[in-house]
């Protein structure tokens, strides 16, 4: 059964605000993959929900003239993942957002919901984290652009604030252009499950395999995604080695604060930091240009 109220299709992004605006009990739903579920469980109750779904702008993915990569909060996984601008720019994203869920889910399912869904198992959150993506966000006071790092603010708590929309997420040319990257996801079970652990890393390669560039980000390794900014540090300027990736690993887990649950063990959880964060980096490595020596 599900507990809705009340129901209004915007048409416009500001037409979403003015409705928020009307109601501070609303909530946005785009997909409703999440959303949906947690009202069938009786975990929201009369339920008052404003769609974004009509609203076109908002699932269109495109780059400006200077690179920066554009996508729609409300572009579906499904739509990103084959997407040629994506393929060809950032393929590391196509790749972590074709491992959501089943295909009925990444055909409904949208980029910003899992955003502002705010869980720290969120297949397209480690990415992002690692692309250092900015999230555009427009509500009644106007726009502003906010680093994915910052908006995340606890377990399934983000500084989305009442009244505002979250409209783009934009990767610039300096985070992707010349950046190898490798996602992973570690599941019970291979199809439609949520990660027990993920890793997404991103490098960049100049010279004989020196390690220019490098960017490791985790997901159900603590509250929130996170970046292992020591690990990152120590592999810049270092010529890549399987002994680098053995520090890699062994400093990554020195970052995390897995939690124990019934999909893992705080203990296994570290244990696949420090394994995941070498194979990421690896294939990272070699999807940026790197020669295994």
């Amino acid at each position: 059964m599900y507990d809705i109220v009340n129901y209004e299709e915007a048409g416009t992004v500001q037409e979403a605000i003015r409705l928020l605006q009307a109601n501070p009990r609303a909530r946005l739903i785009a997909g409703g993959s999440d959303l949906l579920v947690k009202i069938y469980k009786g975990k929201i109750t009369d339920a008052e929900l404003v769609s974004l779904r009509g609203i076109i702008a908002l699932k269109d993915i495109s780059i400006e003239g200077d690179g920066t990569v554009r996508i729609g909060a409300c572009a579906t996984f499904s739509r990103i993942a084959g997407h040629p601008l994506i393929r060809k720019h950032v393929p590391v994203l196509a790749e972590a957002v074709s491992r959501v869920g089943g295909p009925q889910i990444r055909n409904i399912g949208t980029i910003g919901g899992n955003i502002c869904n705010g869980v720290t198992s969120s297949d397209s959150a480690p990415t992002l984290f690692a692309l250092n993506a900015l999230l555009r966000l427009e509500g009644a006071g106007g726009t502003r652009v906010a680093p994915i790092q910052d908006f995340y603010l606890g377990p399934g708590k983000v500084d989305l604030r009442q009244a505002e929309v979250l409209t783009e997420i934009l990767l610039t040319k300096e985070n992707y252009q010349g950046f190898g990257g490798h996602y992973i996801k570690f599941a019970m079970r291979e199809a439609m499950d949520i990660a027990s652990l993920s890793c997404a890393a991103v490098c960049k390669i100049v010279g004989q395999n020196v390690i220019a560039d490098f960017r490791l980000a985790l997901g159900v390794a603590a509250p929130t995604p996170m970046r292992c900014l020591r690990a990152e540090e120590i592999a810049r300027g270092r010529v890549f080695s399987e002994e680098l990736l053995l520090e890699t690993g062994r400093t990554a887990v020195t970052e995390v604060n897995p939690r124990t649950s019934w999909r893992a063990t705080r203990e296994y959880r570290l244990q696949l930091v420090e394994e995941l964060s070498k194979r990421a980096f690896k294939q990272a490595f070699v999807k940026a240009g790197g020669v295994l020596l």
